[in-house]
C-alpha cells in the first residue's frame, strides 16, 4: 500500500510541476503567489492542483496559529499543510487530518521542509467519522469552499461548504471543543456565521477577522470561544 501511495504521489508531483509551468490555466494564475502561500516554496514545497487554490496564505496562517499558542490543535481539513505547519511552530501538539492520502503525504513533505514534521500527528481519514475519538483544545475548520467558483457568488452560504453544510460541521466540532476557528470565503454571509455561535449553550463568543495579503482581502477568520482563544 505504501509503495502504491508513493507511486501515486510521484505522479501527482510530476503533474503539478508540469501544470505550474503554464500548461494549466488553473495553476498559472496562482503561480505568482507561490511565496505568499509558502515562503520556503523553493526549498522543496509540493502541491497538487487543489492545493494551489485552497491552501491558506502563510501570512494568514501565522496569525491564526498565534491565537493557539501552547494549545492542542486539530486541523480537520489539513490539505497540503499550510496551516498545519504554522500551528506546529507554536502549539503544543497538532493533529492534521485529511481524507486524501496524497494530500497527507504532500503535507508531510512540506512540514519536513519547515522542520516541524516531528511535531505533527498526520492522519488519513474523514474528520466527520473520526470526530468522536478526537480530543483537543482548538478545532480548526478550513473545509473546501467548492473551488475557485465561490468568488462568483454574491453571498456565500453555510450550505455551500463541503463535504457537509457549515451548521452540521460546526456542531461536530463543538462535540470536541468549544474553541473553534473557521477559515471562510470573504463573501460569506456574516449573519449565518454569527448564527453558529448560538448553536452552543451558552452562546460562544465570536470575533471575526478580515484577512488581507498585499492589501487585498482574501478571506475571513471566525474565532469562536467560551474563553479567549
Amino acid at each position: 500500500m505504501k509503495a502504491k501511495r508513493r507511486s501515486r504521489l510521484k505522479k501527482v508531483i510530476k503533474s503539478s510541476i508540469k501544470k505550474r509551468n503554464g500548461t494549466s490555466p488553473k495553476i498559472s494564475r496562482y503561480w505568482f503567489q507561490r511565496y505568499d502561500l509558502f515562503s520556503k516554496y523553493d526549498q522543496g514545497i509540493e502541491m497538487d492542483e487543489e492545493g494551489w487554490y485552497s491552501v491558506t496564505p502563510e501570512e494568514i496562517a501565522i496569525k491564526q496559529a498565534d491565537r493557539c499558542r501552547g494549545k492542542v490543535v486539530i486541523d480537520c481539513f489539513s490539505g497540503v499543510g499550510g496551516n498545519t505547519i504554522q500551528f506546529a511552530q507554536v502549539c503544543s501538539s497538532v493533529v492534521a487530518i485529511d481524507i486524501d492520502p496524497v494530500k497527507v503525504e504532500l503535507a508531510m513533505n512540506n512540514a519536513m521542509v519547515y522542520g516541524v514534521a516531528n511535531r505533527v500527528d498526520f492522519v488519513i481519514g474523514d474528520f466527520i467519522h473520526l470526530a468522536p475519538s478526537l480530543k483537543g483544545d482548538v478545532v480548526f475548520l478550513s473545509p473546501p469552499w467548492g473551488g475557485p467558483m465561490y468568488r462568483g457568488v454574491e453571498s456565500y452560504k453555510m450550505d455551500m461548504l463541503q463535504p457537509i453544510d457549515g451548521y452540521t460541521l460546526f456542531k461536530i466540532a463543538l462535540s470536541i471543543a468549544p474553541n473553534i476557528i473557521m477559515f471562510l470565503p470573504r463573501n460569506v454571509d456574516v449573519a449565518q456565521v454569527e448564527e453558529l455561535a448560538w448553536l452552543s449553550s451558552p452562546p460562544l463568543t465570536l470575533e471575526i477577522e478580515e484577512n488581507f495579503v498585499a492589501s487585498r482581502m482574501k478571506a475571513i477568520t471566525a474565532y469562536f470561544s467560551c474563553n479567549a482563544v
